[in-house]
């Protein structure tokens, strides 16, 4: 059970039918279709030659589905992945460097993963914001177009390594010599072709249409024909008919100390991409997902990838929705896709090398600006100024730092402000009205000087211990002369810490010592344990602790009740002025 458990592919294989495999057959030859224009074009991002995107489509595909909670997530290489590689190695100018340094990238962002993952701190990616996500995805989008100019264009990458990115860009633009002409046709004759397959696939309603691979054909094969790589079209070169083979990662410590922070963010990056994707999936198909394991998922898929001379990848948002829409039933469906795309580099690798890059190009910024979802970033814009903040400081930090930091910067942005939200506690006032109902306190409610009422809400840890003072000091200054009890409701205080307890039990000290009695009611049994591991518990005394009590009379009435009976003098205008009734007449509102 635990193999299986770990290993979910082999547990959908207990009820697996002949009409699950058709339909998982058929979706993975459709999301292959897709993967092989789209493994090339982003191994071209990355600056490495196409076939380490294959790779990567077929070694990471295949281990990623085997573990995969999700049935329908596909992992490989992915647009933003990719970019973020780029921004890492850019810098590396020998080839055989570069692919050395991606490898140990991969390394490096599996062991983190797997990291997440083994000591399950997986669910806390959900308290990372998806503004994260749009704010980067708006920035990295807009990079990819600058930086595919020069191929579609077909201009000579000019500047120093160390530069940044736009200084490079534009040193591009104006020193990268004349544009092609017959390269920049290429180029705008692939865009043009995709939008009208996509714009037929629409109207006709061919969902499974592979548009991406139709137009590299159309382009590969009008270059053959017409001689085009012969005129200075650049082409993306001899792609090796083999299978990728075992190759270990060049441990290099100072290197990985230099690596470390872009690998965080890239690990991090690719979580919130496979985990957001996931989710969208189960939002349709129903099926629970459990994101510790999809964290060991991408972890084991990006480790065992470094070893198999593949670029770093993540769940893929174009490739999962295919596999879903065509159908796919189980995670095999990804193991047929890397099966399919592996075929193709045996039979077909050959037939790849008169591929423009230009073409590649523009079908890349075709799908950088189908990234950018305009209904998603208006909404997070618009929905609160904590979304807002995150998508700009992202977007632009792609532009002012780099890609990689971008990520980071958002994520810690999305703590430092998630914190103070979340460490708000409020303060409700309770009054007794004079036909014995208890509930919040009005502006126009008389407020009983002899006993007063009040409930803390909220999360009582260290995050909130600013706002619980201040709310334990208004209580303090309310407490006059006359004030004899003071009954303070629990129920909807939460998670209590040493510092919240630590504040708790010093205003009370404060108040006994003034001569004022202390109820606490609403307490919950997490509250109380913790204060009797405290000491506190014991020092307020048991008769003067109401638990909470699935009752339909509440503690808080009982603890009023209980307050009552300790008060020496009342009110002219109680109706409990008479000591002995215990109170019997009241009732609580909520």
């Amino acid at each position: 059970m635990t193999l299986l458990r770990r290993i979910p592919a082999l547990d959908s294989l207990r009820r697996y039918t002949f009409a699950a495999a058709r339909a998982d057959v058929v979706a993975g030859l459709s999301v292959a279709a897709v993967a092989v224009p789209q493994a090339m074009a982003y191994a071209m991002i990355a600056g490495l030659p196409v076939q380490y995107g294959l790779y990567t489509a077929v070694v990471m595909t295949a281990v990623g589905a085997l573990l995969d909670s999700s049935r329908q997530l596909i992992n490989g290489p992915t647009n933003a992945i990719s970019i973020a590689v780029l921004s890492a190695v850019g810098g590396i100018a020998a080839l055989d460097d570069k692919i050395q340094t991606v490898m140990l990238i991969g390394l490096l962002v599996g062991a983190i993963q797997l990291g997440i993952s083994l000591v399950r701190i997986g669910d806390l990616t959900r308290y990372i914001s998806h503004s994260v996500i749009v704010g980067f995805t708006a920035g990295a989008s807009l990079l990819l177009v600058l930086d595919q100019t020069k191929n579609l264009l077909g201009l000579t990458a000019v500047g120093d390594a160390h530069d940044h990115f736009l200084y490079r860009f534009w040193l591009t633009l104006t020193e990268g010599g004349a544009v092609h002409l017959l390269t920049l046709g290429v180029g705008l004759a692939s865009v043009a072709l995709v939008l009208a397959l996509r714009w037929l696939k629409g109207l006709l309603g061919w969902r499974l249409l592979p548009e991406l691979l139709l137009v590299v054909i159309v382009m590969a094969a009008a270059t053959a024909h017409f001689g085009w790589d012969r005129q200075g079209v650049k082409v993306v070169g001899e792609i090796p008919a083999a299978l990728p083979s075992l190759r270990v990662p060049r441990f290099d410590l100072a290197m990985m100390r230099e690596l470390a922070s872009g690998a965080l963010a890239i690990a991090l990056l690719g979580l919130l991409e496979a985990i957001s994707m996931a989710k969208a999936i189960a939002a349709v198909t129903r099926q629970r997902l459990d994101l510790n394991q999809q964290c060991l998922s991408e972890g084991v898929a990006n480790l065992a990838g470094s070893f198999f001379q593949c670029m770093p990848g993540s769940g893929s948002l174009t490739r999962s929705a295919i596999n879903q829409q065509a159908g796919a039933q189980t995670q095999w469906s990804g193991v047929v896709s890397a099966g399919a795309v592996a075929l193709i580099m045996v039979l077909f690798a050959p037939y790849a090398r008169f591929i423009p890059r230009s073409a590649l190009a523009g079908l890349l910024m075709v799908t950088a600006l189908r990234m950018v979802s305009f209904k998603d970033l208006r909404y997070h814009v618009h929905a609160s100024r904590f979304d807002a903040a995150i998508v700009a400081v992202t977007a632009i930090a792609a532009f002012a730092i780099s890609i990689e930091f971008c990520v980071l910067i958002g994520v810690v942005m999305s703590f430092l402000l998630a914190v103070p939200r979340t460490g708000q506690m409020l303060l409700a006032e309770f009054v007794v009205t004079p036909d014995g109902t208890v509930h919040e306190r009005l502006e126009r409610d008389c407020v009983c000087g002899h006993m007063l009422v009040f409930g803390l809400e909220g999360e009582m840890y260290f995050g909130a211990g600013a706002s619980l003072e201040q709310h334990l000091d208004v209580i303090e200054r309310r407490a006059t002369a006359d004030t004899q009890a003071v009954v303070l409701r629990m129920k909807r205080a939460r998670n209590p810490d040493a510092v919240g307890m630590g504040l708790l039990e010093g205003c009370i000290d404060r108040l006994r010592a003034r001569g004022v009695h202390v109820v606490l009611c609403g307490v919950r049994h997490e509250m109380i344990a913790t204060m009797k591991k405290c000491g506190l518990a014991a020092k307020l005394g048991e008769a003067n602790i109401f638990l909470e009590q699935p009752v339909r009379q509440t503690s808080t009435l009982l603890a009023i009740r209980y307050a009552y009976d300790l008060l020496s003098v009342r009110c002219a205008g109680c109706t409990q002025r008479d000591p002995g009734n215990g109170a019997a007449g009241l009732y609580y509102v909520i």
